[in-house]
């Protein structure tokens, strides 16, 4: 699937901190992807995130194309373990898109557990069988 993405001049940005578990699961679905890019729909809100290896991009499902928030600058190599939360910038496109933010972090973590449930991936993946202990 391609899709082409538009930005607004931006409005706004933010420091904030993602938690440790919707980073990690993030990225490890990101990891199973053969694009290189995983869409997450997010159904309550009718929004589309779109990770890649840089930043996450919400897409509002009336604006179609138009990125209204961008996750950018994640600092996971400032952790000291992998529980603690990553610090990033939060980009604002739209003057009402800060007001969405509470809502997508409490979102968005349900759309990549939903996402990991459904155990669907790209690409394909195959059992290494190793020998049993004294076995050869």
């Amino acid at each position: 699937m391609e899709i082409t993405c538009y930005r607004d001049p931006e409005s706004a940005r933010e420091s904030l901190f993602l938690s440790a578990a919707t980073y990690n699961l993030a990225h490890a679905l990101l990891s199973r992807s053969t694009s290189g890019c995983l869409f997450v729909p997010i159904r309550p809100m009718q929004y589309l995130a779109i990770l890649d290896a840089e930043e996450v991009v919400f897409l509002d499902g009336e604006r179609k194309c138009w990125i209204d928030v961008a996750w950018q600058n994640f600092q996971p190599q400032r952790r000291v373990s992998l529980d603690e939360p990553v610090a990033y910038e939060a980009v604002y496109y739209r003057l009402s898109s800060s007001g969405l933010m509470a809502r997508l972090l409490a979102e968005f973590p349900r759309a990549l557990t939903d996402l990991a449930a459904k155990g669907r991936f790209e690409g394909s993946a195959r059992v290494l069988k190793f020998p049993a202990p004294g076995r050869p």
